[in-house]
């Protein structure tokens, strides 16, 4: 651990402590990523700072957050009968999304990150896939459909351009 200030929409200068999640030992650049402001409902709430080694990986997590939020959100109102089933699934593969991205950011080698970003874009996949179903059971309207996908697709281009960018081989 190391420690950091803070100061995030007109706090104080603080001292906090956060762990560092790094790319690969090749990579020694890292970004304290502000966090979304407390109080507004389309962004989640953290009591701490994260830190990303880039910007591209922060914002694939950052929007996948809003989006793990957006699908409880409208998960809410489905029937009682599918508790337990398509809206824990939607739920899941949604909590996977930025779940995967944090947890690759986390390994020690390029190709340990690239597996992890690859679980995260199966999730949303799966997801995307979920949606389609709810919207057929007509347990989601196709606008808050709409919304939900285009957010998918949105998460989707930005962790298919940083695989992009991700060296092929090598640590």
């Amino acid at each position: 651990m190391i420690s950091g200030h803070s100061s995030v929409s007109g706090e104080s200068r603080r001292r906090i402590r956060f762990p560092i999640w790094h790319l690969g030992a090749s990579n020694n650049f890292c970004l304290v990523a502000a966090l979304p402001p407390r109080g507004t409902i389309r962004e989640c709430r953290f009591s701490r700072q994260t830190v990303f080694a880039r910007t591209e990986i922060w914002l694939a997590w950052r929007k996948a957050m809003v989006l793990v939020a957006d699908v409880y959100r409208h998960t809410q109102t489905f029937p009682k009968s599918e508790l337990y089933g398509l809206t824990a699934q939607l739920r899941r593969a949604a909590v996977s999304v930025p779940s995967n991205i944090a947890e690759g950011q986390g390994r020690a080698s390029t190709g340990e990150f690239k597996q992890f970003l690859g679980h995260a874009r199966g999730s949303l996949l799966e997801l995307e896939t979920q949606l389609q179903i709810a919207k057929g059971l007509e347990y989601l309207s196709s606008e808050a459909c709409a919304i939900l996908l285009e957010e998918c697709s949105e998460v989707g281009r930005i962790l298919n351009g940083l695989l992009a960018s991700l060296p092929r081989t090598g640590r």
